[in-house]
């Protein structure tokens, strides 16, 4: 179904589980990868255009793990229909863990998929997950493809529920033929994983002028092997297509092309993600 003004209508509780904010009044640790225009108020005028009533604001590289500027965030766009994802060394502290899930985090975030910027080590994983596993926090993984295979066992050992970004970054030419999709999919089918149907871009050879067309078999894969497990994300304000940024309605139509069937895609957006982040 679409709205009066073209765009997708949306089911009540529709949520967008990966976004990011970017804002001056904090610390920048990687002050060159700072956006400008992505405050909270920023995406806050953007989730009432979408008809999105949720959000998961996941730390950004930018900010470091000073997570207090993903705390406002939630706080700014309303506590009980946001949840935050946290970047987290092995010192912190029992009393801050405790703090951050009264702030609304939800789980932790390694982004190893490129060093630059990288604020964390794959050596802080497990001693960090059996930590938050406590918390019922996952662990987020913006992991290649390939290391994804390539840590098979340590991934299977981790006490916590495990969430991969971006479609866990699968090469389009190769997609679920891939070692990564059957790591990825055994994990899900044990009710240990889910995966975010986020970020087309990133996983994109043909690019914008194609609407990402050529992710459209990765993400429908993703859809046959593992509806209960999905859920969607903007990765607004998209940092990594600085040069030519898609128009976040144009990723959220995607939808429609990946999941035609109304009940699933109302799951996706709604139930799967309130599960997965503990929305009422």
């Amino acid at each position: 179904m679409t709205s009066a003004s073209g765009q997708p209508k949306l089911p009540a509780g529709a949520c967008d589980a990966h976004l990011h904010v970017f804002d001056p009044r904090f610390p920048a640790e990687a002050p060159h990868a700072m956006r400008a225009h992505a405050a909270a108020a920023d995406y806050r005028a953007l989730r009432q255009r979408l008809q999105l009533q949720r959000a998961v604001v996941v730390q950004p590289r930018a900010h470091g793990i000073d997570n207090r500027v993903t705390l406002d965030a939630i706080q700014a766009l309303g506590p009980q229909q946001t949840r935050g994802i946290a970047v987290l060394r092995p010192d912190v502290q029992e009393a801050q863990l405790q703090s951050l899930h009264d702030g609304g985090i939800r789980g932790i975030r390694f982004s190893l998929y490129t060093d630059r910027d990288a604020m964390v080590s794959l050596d802080m994983l497990e001693p960090l997950a059996r930590r938050v596993a406590a918390l019922g926090w996952h662990v987020q993984l913006h992991w290649r493809a390939d290391q994804i295979a390539d840590q098979r066992g340590l991934l299977e050992r981790l006490p916590c529920a495990l969430v991969f970004d971006h479609m866990a970054r699968l090469p389009v030419h190769e997609g679920r033929r891939h070692p990564a999709f059957d790591v990825v999919r055994g994990l899900v089918q044990q009710g240990r994983a889910w995966v975010k149907l986020s970020g087309p871009y990133l996983n994109s050879a043909a690019g914008l002028a194609t609407g990402y067309a050529d992710g459209d078999a990765l993400a429908r894969a993703w859809v046959r092997e593992a509806p209960e497990r999905l859920v969607w994300g903007s990765d607004w304000p998209h940092v990594t297509e600085r040069a030519n940024p898609p128009d976040t309605a144009m990723l959220l139509a995607m939808l429609q092309r990946w999941i035609p069937d109304d009940a699933t895609r109302e799951r996706v957006l709604v139930a799967n993600a309130a599960e997965l982040y503990g929305f009422e």
